[in-house]
């Protein structure tokens, strides 16, 4: 059975579990949510990244497939 990692406290800790190329994606999608959204709230959701504006907005996340 895999160890789960404790949730990430925020998107830039969610982030930065990844590789480097993943991160860059990762942080390249962030800035794109923020620009459509400025007003949106970034949390952590279902253990995930979440941007929130008078409810769920987006969810994002990167995954490993093997």
């Amino acid at each position: 059975m895999e160890h789960r990692k404790k949730a990430p406290k925020n998107i830039h800790d969610y982030i930065g579990d990844f590789p480097k190329d993943v991160q860059r994606v990762l942080r390249k999608l962030r800035s794109a949510i923020k620009k459509a959204a400025p007003l949106a709230k970034e949390t952590i959701s279902y253990r995930i990244p979440t941007f929130s504006l008078r409810g769920y907005l987006v969810h994002f996340a990167a995954l490993k497939i093997t």
